[in-house]
């Protein structure tokens, strides 16, 4: 990979992990199912004028948008919302990589090696440990964290149906999916918002909004979104997917980093200890246990 390559993937993991805080930000004055399907009607509008609809099926189409973009960000949105720290939710959402795995299992016939299944494995223990976290009040409320595993888990489908589209099609265009699949769930965030929120806190966030609200919906939709996805996505395509994949590892930390130093967030030693093993977990999936010795090479 260049050195302008890597810096561009840097800069997308930035990026992605400064994305919580702007979404706790931008909850301040705006409900949670209100914020995403705006961020999306800003995604799709007017980017779908100028990007080519993807040539894939429309039932694959609508599964991969009501899942890892309805799904995912409803249930992202609703638990930073009740209360979910952004540094954590960054890296609890990380489970989906584990999700995807047992899903690819089921679905695909894919089989688990046994680096996955130790990644796994630990993942879980970790995920119990901040769930003790969080039934001994430790600043985590149980609610949020379930709200944020359900994300994962809805992110993780959404893989899966992607996964479909690649067979059915062939890969499409990254930016044309990202433009056109969300159209999907703007009706539906409007609708739960509608339900859950009522029509009168709705339009009253409408009038009263405020620039902070404005800009974290610019950064959710440009900058998180379609420039980090085509970015991504260009890597992606350019680079074995072993040189790029692994950096999404750095989303959580500078998710737990940028929540710390913006918003005071801290975490207790049994949430750091939970984390860790998290983060073990995902490293082991990717790497595995195996360690390389340098051979030196004599003269």
């Amino acid at each position: 990979m260049t050195r302008k390559d890597g810096l561009l993937a840097l800069l997308v993991v930035v990026v992605w992990g400064l994305n919580f805080v702007v979404i706790k930000i931008g909850l301040h004055n705006m409900p949670p199912l209100l914020l995403a399907g705006l961020r999306f009607v800003l995604v799709a509008f007017p980017a779908l004028l100028f990007v080519a609809r993807p040539k894939v099926p429309l039932t694959l189409l609508l599964g991969y948008g009501l899942t890892i973009s309805f799904g995912q960000f409803a249930f992202l949105f609703t638990a930073i919302k009740f209360g979910m720290p952004a540094g954590l939710a960054s890296l609890v959402l990380q489970a989906q990589a584990f999700f995807t795995i047992v899903l690819g299992a089921g679905v695909f016939g894919e089989r688990l090696q046994a680096k996955q299944v130790a990644g796994i494995t630990l993942a879980i223990i970790g995920v119990l440990v901040l769930i003790e976290s969080s039934l001994n009040g430790q600043h985590v409320p149980l609610l949020g964290f379930l709200l944020t595993l359900s994300g994962a888990f809805c992110w993780a489908c959404g893989n899966i149906f992607n996964k479909k589209i690649i067979q059915h099609t062939s890969r499409p265009a990254v930016m044309s999916l990202v433009v056109w699949s969300a159209l999907i769930p703007i009706i539906p965030f409007m609708v739960a918002s509608l339900i859950f929120d009522g029509p009168a806190l709705m339009l009253q966030s409408l009038v009263s909004i405020d620039l902070t609200t404005i800009l974290s919906l610019v950064y959710l939709s440009l900058f998180a979104t379609i420039i980090g996805y085509g970015i991504w996505g260009a890597l992606m395509g350019r680079y074995e997917t072993w040189r790029v994949a692994p950096l999404s590892l750095l989303v959580p930390v500078v998710g737990l980093a940028s929540a710390a130093l913006l918003l005071g967030e801290s975490m207790t030693l049994l949430q750091l200890a939970g984390a860790v093993l998290i983060m073990a977990g995902l490293y082991i999936n990717v790497f595995g246990l195996r360690f390389r010795r340098q051979v030196a090479v004599k003269p």
